[in-house]
């Protein structure tokens, strides 16, 4: 995908900033999105994006309750 073909937007969410740390942690294990999701997803990018969102809705969920 072209780099120019995405807008830039003024920030960045507090739900971009948990899924881009959530992401650190996906990527250092690229064996755990063979196979099954990767067929899910498309590729291992697709994957590694889609858990690291999912991690950081989770991560969002848990401060609005007051976990800590």
């Amino acid at each position: 995908m072209n780099p120019m073909e995405y807008i830039q937007e003024s920030g960045m969410t507090l739900r971009d900033y948990f899924a881009a740390k959530a992401m650190q942690g996906c990527v250092s294990n690229p064996l755990k999105y063979k196979d099954a999701t990767i067929q899910k997803h498309g590729s291992v990018e697709n994957a590694v994006a889609f858990h690291a969102y999912a991690l950081a809705d989770a991560m969002l969920e848990a401060r609005k309750k007051g976990v800590e």
